[in-house]
């Protein structure tokens, strides 16, 4: 599958996984990335002769213009990722999550492939109980949801678009993030031996980081028949609370200690569970459980030493 990618936002937490499994794939990868956290997260690329890096920014229009004369398929990861972080700064996040994405869609060739992904937060709050499906209506409520939503409906259209709403994605990455549910809650146990969780009965659906990166393979070896169309993407089995989801890290941590209080609130209100056979219809279907994940958290929490600032 010899395909020239761009992905823009590629040393990211999902984007340097991505990379690893688009060159493995066999295509060219070209990333554009403003390493904005200081990463060296693909350092390990530089080797693979299919791999290009331009250090830069997603907004440039001729950058963007000029990698575009050989590109085949666009996947547009720069973005501030996850209500807080929008919320922190509202224009940042609106710059380079939508007007980006617009600049892309004017610049592009409509034979051009984007794979875009979204959020499965623009569900919004649901009872809990009732799968969402892709015809479920959309109710975001962060700023996050709302530019992600938009986004989408935006490219769903125009011409050779598919776009991805992800569950919450958990799994290791050069480019790590702490902040993700599974990511979090597995650090608590390891570093803290405890937890206070609130909204404890609020579920969402998870997904690991590198199931998220072959659905994207997938997408562009079977573009054909799936182009137009929004598809959500997690793990069916991994609908749980976040009372669910302690307990199965407490399988693995036994001596993990839970409280449960009302402490705080989601700002994205989520409380949905979530249909994936779409994605099964169309022959893609995530394979790594929270039971893969979790002891792979804990094997890469071990190597990051003492935490910052303390004695043990």
């Amino acid at each position: 599958m010899m395909k020239r990618v761009l992905v823009t936002g590629g040393a990211g937490y999902l984007g340097s996984i991505l990379c690893e499994h688009l060159l493995d794939a066999g295509c060219k990868v070209t990333v554009v990335d403003n390493l904005m956290y200081g990463q060296h997260s693909l350092f390990g690329l530089c080797n693979n002769a299919n791999f290009e890096f331009y250090w830069g920014d997603a907004r440039d229009e001729c950058l963007i213009g000029e990698l575009l004369k050989n590109t085949d398929v666009i996947i547009p990861l720069a973005a501030l990722v996850g209500a807080p972080a929008c919320t922190r700064d509202p224009w940042l996040s609106k710059s380079v999550g939508m007007e980006a994405i617009f600049m892309l869609l004017k610049l592009r060739d409509s034979s051009q492939l984007i794979i875009y992904p979204t959020t499965n937060s623009g569900y919004g709050t649901k009872t809990g109980e009732v799968y969402c499906t892709e015809e479920t209506c959309l109710e975001p409520i962060s700023i996050y949801g709302q530019e992600k939503i938009e986004v989408e409906r935006r490219l769903l259209d125009v011409p050779n678009t598919i776009t991805l709403r992800l569950a919450t994605v958990f799994g290791m990455s050069p480019r790590m993030r702490i902040d993700l549910l599974v990511n979090n809650f597995v650090y608590a146990a390891y570093n803290d031996r405890s937890i206070v969780i609130f909204e404890k009965d609020f579920k969402r659906n998870y997904v690991h980081v590198r199931d998220v990166a072959d659905c994207f393979i997938h997408c562009v070896r079977n573009a054909d028949s799936m182009i137009g169309k929004p598809y959500n993407v997690g793990l069916d089995q991994a609908n749980l609370s976040k009372e669910e989801l302690a307990l199965k890290i407490k399988e693995f941590v036994p001596n993990f200690y839970i409280h449960f209080a009302e402490v705080g609130e989601d700002p994205d209100k989520r409380n949905y569970i979530v249909s994936n056979q779409r994605l099964r219809e169309a022959g893609f279907e995530a394979k790594r459980t929270l039971d893969d994940g979790i002891p792979e958290l804990l094997k890469g929490y071990r190597m990051l030493g003492r935490p910052p600032l303390r004695n043990y």
